[in-house]
């Protein structure tokens, strides 16, 4: 097979739909624009929400309640399996060294450490969190998990 014998398959090209050409074509009078008003126009895109300057439900309702976004920690999640391919010749593994391995993005605060993979040597590892799985392998490798 050769790229000038490649074929579209059945109906995935369609004609190009003609609008405004005449009632037999099937988009005649007015092209599928529905009778006249504002978004009978060219050009017409109405915002979401919009009643016609009518004051908007969304304006009506009562806005009330509190919101956690501001207000959040975000945890940045490194697993055993990354641990476990840092250089061998580190013994401590925290925060700094996570992000100079590129585990972590520069200036992140709080790092939860998950167990999935194995750690095959004793590490020293320093992070906000731990999972209990991690905890266990990591102290099973015969290191140490330390909350910081």
């Amino acid at each position: 097979m050769k790229l000038h014998e490649l074929k579209n398959v059945e109906g995935a090209v369609h004609r190009k739909k003609r609008v405004g050409c005449g009632e037999g074509s099937g988009h005649g009078k007015t092209s599928g624009r529905g009778g006249k008003g504002q978004s009978a126009r060219s050009g017409s895109s109405i915002r979401p929400g919009f009643e016609g300057g009518q004051m908007p439900l969304y304006r009506k309702l009562p806005h009330r309640g509190f919101n956690q976004f501001n207000f959040r920690t975000e945890i940045s999640v490194v697993n055993l399996v990354e641990i476990e391919a840092i250089d061998k010749s580190i013994k401590e593994v925290d925060i700094a060294v996570m992000i100079k391995s590129g585990l972590v993005r520069a200036g992140e605060t709080a790092v939860k450490v998950l167990g999935n993979g194995e750690l095959t040597r004793a590490l020293k590892i320093t992070a906000t969190r731990f999972s209990d799985s991690a905890k266990e392998k990591i102290e099973k490798a015969g290191g140490q998990a330390v909350v910081a």
